[in-house]
């Protein structure tokens, strides 16, 4: 397969906050600076860890991990209770500051987003001034770093911001682009999991340079349509647009329960709280979706959804405590114990267009 056309070249930046939430707490109170602050649940709780910072990440402490586990790693580390209100402000004015140089820009939520700035609305033409005034005005005026990844398309810019945290920035040009993707560990390739990593691995595909050994035929009976993709990417071609002003898909909030449990009382009473927490979100930004979802994690960690969808929107933490009962007791779970549970809305009817927020997915742990 041939290079990209250079003629199609494009200027995108990848830019990615550090640490965020944790950032964001450790600007926000003095005490915490230079700490281990984990932000997610309390360390005697089963809630998992939404951030670490930089100082915690040195014990091994990582995102998704468990709390008690986090503790176990650094009992000194400092847990804090996440502040989304603040995160979301703090996250409009990061895109304020986006919004100067650019209108095409893709949040992929409250801490990352894609820029193209192939027409820059300052003139400035290079791409990497514009990454570096970007994070310059960031630290300047809201106090916190980011790091930026700069190159002709979306996987590499975004593979890019993450070499050099924190605070990096890392231009990766065309000419650089095949000896890039050749040297890349496959576990880096967007959308390969742990699970597509090990049969990568298994089938001694360990980098890009490995993976290019295989026809397309070869990788799509391998990995199905991701194959595909994963054809065009190792070659550097990515022809994704950055998508400006994505329309939410859904909302959602979720929440691991104190123990395994199979209580009707115990599930009814978080799925209460859920209800109310994404009720409180629909309200914010004005929406009301027609499509209730369920989330149910088992002990094992086996993960099974239920949804149920209606002619008539529903936003009221009432009706979606209502549905996701019914969604519940129709899942059947007997015996089984349940560790986690989870609600999301979508197909949404809106009644302000114009007032839509920009973030694709918008859930998270509480």
């Amino acid at each position: 397969m041939s290079d990209q056309n250079p003629t199609a070249l494009r200027k995108i930046i990848h830019i990615d906050m550090d640490a965020f939430y944790a950032s964001v707490e450790q600007r926000d109170f003095p005490e915490y600076r230079g700490k281990p602050i984990v932000v997610g649940g309390k360390p005697d709780s089963r809630g998992v860890v939404a951030t670490a910072s930089y100082e915690a990440r040195q014990f091994g402490i990582k995102s998704a991990m468990s709390c008690s586990k986090a503790y176990q790693l650094c009992p000194t580390a400092i847990f804090v209770y996440p502040r989304f209100d603040a995160y979301s402000s703090v996250s409009k004015s990061i895109r304020e500051i986006f919004s100067r140089y650019t209108d095409i820009i893709e949040p992929l939520s409250l801490d990352e987003a894609y820029l193209d700035v192939t027409e820059d609305k300052l003139g400035i033409g290079s791409a990497i001034d514009i990454a570096k005034s970007i994070k310059d005005a960031i630290k300047n005026e809201l106090n916190l770093t980011a790091s930026a990844g700069v190159s002709i398309n979306k996987f590499v810019a975004k593979v890019a911001s993450d070499m050099n945290k924190p605070d990096g920035l890392t231009f990766i040009g065309p000419s650089k682009i095949k000896a890039f993707m050749e040297k890349l560990p496959v576990e880096k390739f967007f959308g390969v999991g742990k699970v597509t990593a090990a049969k990568m691995k298994a089938m001694q595909i360990h980098t890009g340079s490995d993976l290019k050994n295989l026809s397309e035929s070869q990788l799509l009976s391998q990995f199905g349509k991701s194959g595909k993709f994963y054809y065009k990417i190792v070659w550097g071609i990515d022809d994704r647009p950055v998508r400006a002003n994505r329309e939410t898909k859904s909302v959602g909030a979720e929440d691991t329960l104190a123990e395994d449990t199979n209580e009707d009382s115990v599930m009814h009473d978080l799925l209460k709280q859920i209800s109310e927490t994404v009720a409180k979100r629909l309200e914010k930004y004005q929406l009301k979706g027609k499509t209730v979802t369920l989330k149910i994690k088992f002990e094992d960690f086996k993960l099974i959804t239920r949804s149920r969808s209606f002619p008539l929107a529903i936003h009221k933490a009432e009706n979606i405590y209502a549905e996701a009962i019914k969604l519940l007791n129709d899942a059947n779970i007997g015996s089984l114990k349940v560790r986690l549970l989870g609600i999301t809305l979508s197909r949404f009817y809106d009644e302000h267009p114009s007032e839509k927020m920009e973030d694709n997915q918008l859930e998270f742990d509480f």
